[in-house]
């Protein structure tokens, strides 16, 4: 054994440390700032506009989000060919650092492209999303087609809605 290396202090306990009155810890969310969040399109009419009215965050459009601007991004899509093989580059410009320094990419939402069931090549390309991060998915809402953004979020998006969800707002 060699005696020229310094050791630190060794300190061992045996049996039970009692602790005088223990105090409870503060739960996470009484400290913690809800965090805000930047939608950031993938591609033009991903639904960043209508997202960040609905679920409250800033709309950065197909922009990165500026130096006011939140730090944690949600990129966006649609569900058709063009809009995943959109978020599927975006996700590979994070993955190779080629996105601005500081920005932390959060999830993916994509947003339903028409009513209906996907087709399976789409559905296949969402499962490879879904492997390299977490993904919301929001439905077809005619509504929001038709302008109308004051209803209830779809009980679809609740994860979503409790993703995003800053003081003030209930969903």
């Amino acid at each position: 054994m060699r005696t020229d290396v310094t050791r630190g202090p060794e300190i061992w306990i045996r049996g039970p440390v009692a602790v005088s009155d223990p105090v409870p810890p503060e739960p996470a969310h009484a400290s913690a700032t809800p965090r805000r969040y930047s939608f950031v399109g993938t591609h033009g009419g991903a639904g960043t506009s209508t997202l960040a009215t609905v679920y409250g965050g800033h709309d950065c459009g197909r922009d990165w989000p500026g130096p006011a601007a939140p730090r944690s991004v949600l990129l966006v899509a649609r569900t058709h060919a063009t809009g995943l093989r959109a978020a599927l580059h975006a996700l590979e410009v994070f993955r190779r650092g080629g996105a601005p320094p500081g920005l932390d990419l959060d999830a993916v939402v994509l947003v339903a492209d028409a009513p209906g069931r996907l087709p399976r090549p789409l559905a296949q390309q969402i499962k490879v999303i879904e492997s390299a991060i977490d993904v919301y998915r929001v439905p077809w809402v005619q509504a929001w087609r038709l302008g109308d953004l004051s209803g209830t979020p779809p009980r679809e998006t609740r994860a979503l809605a409790r993703l995003t969800a800053s003081p003030g707002r209930s969903r």
